[in-house]
């Protein structure tokens, strides 16, 4: 494992290569931690009775629901999980050099009767540097794996490339501002610092959109997203990238990617970014 302080420096060079201060990126990053209301679901408790997670996709799903939509549903909200809390945690970590280490007592769903469940966090009391972060994360998104893995029936490559999606994001966070080639061998190289299986299903690759060199994510996996109503493909999707490839240019512009033009950069769907 890399230590704390080559971690460090080798994300302030990216800044600087990519014309981005740390404190730009932590005033997009709007997710903090939260009190929890007595009405949540807890993800501790559904670890220990996965009906009860379950219960609540199948109903928000509504009925006559294929099982393949609902093991869609899983692999969402799991996509969710690790946007919501790996990835922002992630991110703190590079830009100050230690982030609080969250457990699954501390982080719940939000309730709500629309289709729209978000996961929070409780203010952690532990916090740990690089070489800790990473070992806690690790452990800890492996005793999420029996609950959406096993129990859910969520994929190993949509469960660990969404997890490396979450790691990823202080790169991610940089894919049109920072030299490709570059960013791409140092978001591998903090992957395989990582010792769970989300460094098998997330490649890096160069490539360009609207013109400039940029680099993306690819999942070896499917969240499956594009079955839910309103879903699509995500643009770190390897199985369909010759499709996501030729859409690129018609996404939303990246409110960070326009460190040396006034020109947008546009930003594919699925790409986690501090402004949500």
């Amino acid at each position: 494992m890399t230590n704390t302080k080559d971690w460090a420096l080798r994300y302030r060079r990216l800044l600087e290569q990519a014309r981005i201060t740390p404190a730009s990126l932590l005033s997009h990053d709007t997710s903090t931690a939260r009190a929890r209301p007595q009405d949540c679901v807890r993800l501790a408790d559904c670890l220990l009775n996965p009906d009860r997670l379950r219960a609540r996709l199948s109903q928000q799903a509504g009925q006559g629901v294929s099982s393949r939509q609902l093991r869609a549903r899983a692999s969402v909200l799991h996509q969710t999980l690790a946007l919501n809390v790996i990835a922002p945690l992630t991110l703190r970590l590079f830009l100050e050099g230690q982030a609080p280490v969250p457990d699954s007592r501390s982080i719940w769903l939000s309730p709500s009767a629309e289709d729209t469940d978000q996961w929070y966090w409780e203010a952690a009391a532990t916090t740990a540097g690089f070489a800790g972060f990473a070992s806690a994360i690790a452990r800890l998104v492996k005793t999420w794996y029996p609950l959406f893995g096993q129990d859910l029936g969520v994929t190993p490559g949509a469960f660990w490339s969404s997890v490396g999606l979450g790691l990823c994001a202080p790169f991610s966070a940089l894919y049109a501002s920072a030299p490709p080639q570059t960013l791409c061998r140092e978001a591998t190289d903090w992957l395989n610092s990582v010792d769970c299986d989300a460094r098998r299903f997330i490649d890096w690759i160069p490539t360009e959109l609207d013109g400039r060199g940029c680099a993306l994510p690819q999942r070896r996996g499917c969240c499956m997203k594009y079955l839910l109503p309103g879903g699509g493909y995500c643009g770190t999707c390897g199985i369909y990238r010759k499709q996501r490839m030729t859409e690129q240019a018609r996404a939303t512009a990246h409110p960070l990617a326009r460190p040396h033009s006034d020109q947008p950069v546009s930003i594919p769907p699925g790409i986690w970014s501090p402004a949500g």
